[in-house]
């Protein structure tokens, strides 16, 4: 495999300076209008069908957050990560995806959960305090929601080095030649994990995308403590790529993801995605966003919401009609529905069952463990019958 990578135009060329609207090099396919426009290195295959997809997964994925903020709001979840002007780097990039990649999420990825064909409801689980963390990672390739900082960053890494070992990175099969994806966020990237992984991937040509939702907010610290130039070029300290593309763009998210991730398959390393967006969210349910933030961003930002320029890009060409957007709103109340009664009906956990989920085979130390677990449960059974 040759080392020559076809990945993104000149390195130095890309790299620019920083600028509040994200920057010249800022690679953007539809504009916050809905109009299209070309990009000389990173180009849209697909066709407008898939441009209907996206909207549908845009709009139910915000549902799903909707949804989510207000059974938290009625008590019925401890906490939940909202996503809100988020959707389009989560979808751009979450159907970039191959069924062989696999995904290690940070808490927020609730769209990219969506495109893995996740039950929304299994996410809720973890926000209301019902799931003890057991996960089937066969189940859409997608890791456990990850609640420490950056960690993921390293599993990630890890993963993908495992996955040169079995020998499904750069063989030309294109059913089997897998990638990884790490997702985290602007303040992660000051964690000394995620510069660890940054390492060990360049270091071993690990292939792994390393996709930063740059949302402008580590919870109330600014992007400009966390940095003093663009999040991407960092990736040049570490030997590898770095691209930042416009985060509220899902066409342009698409595409870059794409070619990250066939970049990695095809064994030649990592690359570090900028998705630049904003929260228009709060950080999780228990922040409050007015007390760090103007009131006057928040407004700016709307105007590129990533939902209504798609929206705009249909409207505007006649592609779709009335109709279509009704279904998918009816779509919507019908998923709402499935939240709010499913999570409610979420059943408690069986306290043995952490036991069950620590090894892929019983072991008789474990054995032993959940008896003698099991027996101290049976003695406040006991004691209470006296």
């Amino acid at each position: 495999m040759s080392e020559q990578s076809n990945f993104g135009p000149d390195l130095g060329e890309v790299f620019g300076p920083n600028h509040a609207d994200g920057g010249p090099e800022l690679v953007q396919l539809l504009t916050p209008e809905g109009e299209r426009v070309e990009h000389p290195e990173f180009s849209f295959d697909l066709g407008d069908e898939a441009i209907k997809g996206f909207y549908r997964d845009m709009v139910l994925t915000r549902r799903i957050d909707t949804e989510a903020t207000a059974l938290q709001r009625h008590g019925e979840l401890g906490i939940w990560a909202q996503l809100l002007g988020q959707e389009a780097a989560q979808i751009g990039s979450g159907r970039a995806l191959r069924t062989q990649d696999f995904v290690f999420p940070t808490y927020r990825e609730h769209g990219v959960a969506w495109c893995r064909d996740i039950d929304p409801l299994r996410l809720l689980g973890l926000f209301r305090g019902v799931d003890q963390g057991g996960w089937d990672p066969d189940d859409g390739n997608f890791g456990l929601y990850t609640i420490v900082i950056g960690a993921q960053t390293l599993h990630a890494t890890g993963y993908a080095m495992g996955l040169q070992r079995d020998g499904v990175v750069g063989t030309g099969d294109q059913d089997r030649d897998a990638a990884v994806v790490a997702y985290f966020g602007d303040g992660a990237s000051s964690q000394g994990d995620v510069n660890e992984a940054f390492i060990f991937a360049a270091s071993y040509n690990a292939p792994v995308v390393f996709f930063c939702q740059n949302n402008q907010w580590a919870i109330s610290e600014p992007i400009e403590r966390q940095t003093r130039i663009p999040l991407y070029q960092r990736a040049l300290g570490f030997g590898f790529p770095g691209v930042r593309v416009d985060g509220n763009d899902v066409l342009a998210t698409y595409a870059v993801s794409q070619a990250a991730l066939q970049r990695a398959r095809e064994g030649q390393g990592p690359t570090l995605v900028e998705a630049y967006t904003y929260r228009m969210g709060a950080h999780t349910t228990t922040d409050d966003p007015t007390r760090y933030r103007l009131s006057e961003d928040l407004e700016t930002w709307k105007l590129k919401d990533p939902i209504q320029r798609v929206k705009a890009y249909l409207t505007r060409n006649g592609l779709v009609d009335q109709a279509f957007f009704d279904e998918i709103e009816t779509e919507a109340e019908r998923l709402g529905e499935h939240l709010r009664e499913g999570c409610r009906a979420l059943p408690e956990p069986r306290v043995l069952d952490i036991f069950d989920y620590v090894y892929a085979e019983d072991t008789p130390e474990l054995a032993e463990q959940k008896a003698g677990f099991a027996a101290y449960l049976d003695s406040f059974e006991t004691t209470g019958a006296h």
